[in-house]
């Protein structure tokens, strides 16, 4: 097997080798509704794509409501909670950390007002993304006399808003999407209205939904389901909606677009299969790209397995396309989440087994291809593979829906930085051996692209590519900004 270089070797004590989603926004419009529970029930849906923290701001019309708290949506909220969470507008969040510690302060909402007392500019805002000139704007904001209590980017979006020149809200919005440079959709709450906007290259997801007696705003449209809500549309790049008494408004971007880049990975990972991406099942572009990944990498073997459970409908489309039969091999325990407690070294030995337990019974004896959704730092996937050997296997053939990870993301995915990177480290050859599998084959770009039906000026593939569709810093990593 291959050895990895230096930064590897800490790299393996990463016990999660996954890729975290930025976060999960929703905001509900709903005159004589219960708003705090369809938030909460909205999040509930989203707990994928954020397990920090959890928060909920509401309004009445007169003043606004905020509830912020550590840990998953469940632990966040007692019935007590929602109950205090008084109005017919709000809007929720939950969090896995881009920028800012882990820590109360950065939960969201994010509340702001503006510090000259002009106006009526007090809002609660959450946000799904990455700004990547916030630590600039941070300082310009201090000379406007805002002050800040927390170290995320999400502040210094808030408060950006909140003290923006303008008439109204729409103005307001105008001028803070000309100073944003980054990945944002958002939901703002007011006294009286609800806004959703999307950065003009519509990097992060969001979209519209129509209740019968009010309109939900959220990342995904499995939040809308739950919440009974249908489906319309997703929020176009660069577009505001505002909702309020008159019903929805749409604000178009003033100026020129610039070409999309909604992130690819979330169709091949972040978003729930369930979920509408550009109006497409994502459980059926999945499918499609293991049909694809069949094609460019076909392997004589006796089953396909997917790692559980976003690589599911990949495996599934492999196994059509290639004519073999798709089987479960690995039962994943559904209940292993973020722990408070630190496993002592026996249980650290375990491992990914903590998460899946293979079936001996269906893997003895077999050729055995694995379709996964990616490889990020290489921490896992030997683990896997040595399972299912273990449980019998005699080949085991390693496919990945993802292209080879070469380059962090700089807009609201902690992927890991270049150095933990095991495809911007390693050969495919050298991956292969050291997760200690018979063959490896990734998905191309091409392929990729193909199957969710764009092209590299539709998308955002920097990760694979390294073209990304707003100049970063070569190596940004996570973002710390000061609180001081």
């Amino acid at each position: 097997m291959a050895s990895l270089p230096g930064p590897h070797k800490r790299a393996a004590a990463v016990e999660d080798d996954s890729l975290h989603e930025s976060c999960g926004v929703v905001g509900v419009y709903a005159p004589g509704q219960n708003v705090a529970q369809f938030a909460f029930y909205g999040l509930f849906a989203l707990q994928h794509r954020g397990q920090e923290s959890a928060g909920i701001a509401t309004a009445n019309g007169k003043r606004i409501y905020n509830h912020t708290s550590m840990g998953l949506v469940s632990q966040a909220f007692r019935e007590s909670d929602i109950d205090r969470l008084e109005g017919h507008i709000a809007i929720g969040h939950t969090r896995y950390s881009t920028t800012g510690a882990t820590q109360i302060q950065n939960a969201q909402p994010i509340l702001a007002h503006n510090v000259s007392g002009e106006g009526d500019s007090e809002l609660a805002l959450a946000h799904n993304g990455n700004v990547i000139n916030a630590q600039n704007l941070r300082s310009e904001l201090r000379e406007w006399g805002c002050s800040f209590v927390a170290s995320s980017d999400t502040e210094v979006i808030a408060q950006l808003l909140a003290n923006a020149p303008g008439a109204d809200w729409p103005e307001k919005v105008s001028y803070m999407m000309r100073r944003l440079q980054g990945a944002y959709s958002l939901t703002v709450l007011t006294k009286d209205s609800l806004m959703g906007i999307r950065d003009p290259r519509g990097v992060r997801p969001l979209c519209i939904g129509k209740l019968n007696n009010g309109w939900v705003i959220a990342s995904e449209s499995c939040a809308l389901d739950h919440l009974g809500a249908q489906y319309l549309r997703d929020v176009e790049p660069g577009e505001t909606v505002i909702v309020d008494e008159r019903g929805l408004t749409s604000i178009p971007y003033h100026g020129e677009l610039p070409n999309p880049a909604p992130c690819v990975f979330e169709y091949i990972y972040f978003s729930r299969p369930d979920s509408l991406l550009g109006g497409k099942l994502t459980y059926l572009s999945r499918q499609t790209m293991g049909r694809q990944l069949a094609k460019e990498h076909p392997v004589d073997a006796d089953m396909v397995i997917g790692i559980p459970d976003s690589a599911t409908a990949a495996a599934v489309g492999y196994a059509q396309e290639a004519g073999i039969p798709y089987s479960e091999g690995l039962v994943k325990n559904r209940y292993v989440g973020r722990t408070f407690i630190e496993p002592d070294q026996r249980f650290r030995e375990l491992g990914v087994r903590m998460k899946f337990n293979p079936l001996p019974e269906v893997l003895r004896g077999k050729r055995v291809i694995i379709v996964d959704d990616s490889i990020v730092r290489g921490t896992t996937t030997p683990q896997v593979v040595s399972m299912v050997r273990k449980a019998g296997a005699t080949e085991i053939h390693m496919r990945v829906c993802a292209p080879p990870i070469r380059f962090p993301c700089h807009f609201g995915v902690d992927m890991a930085t270049t150095r933990e990177l095991l495809a911007a480290n390693l050969s495919e050859d050298e991956i292969r051996d050291f997760i200690g599998a018979d063959s490896l084959g990734y998905l191309s770009v091409d392929g990729l692209l193909s199957s969710v039906g764009g092209s590299e000026s539709t998308f955002c593939a920097a990760c694979f590519t390294g073209k990304y569709p707003i100049p970063v810093q070569l190596e940004m990593d996570k973002l710390a900004l000061e609180s001081t």
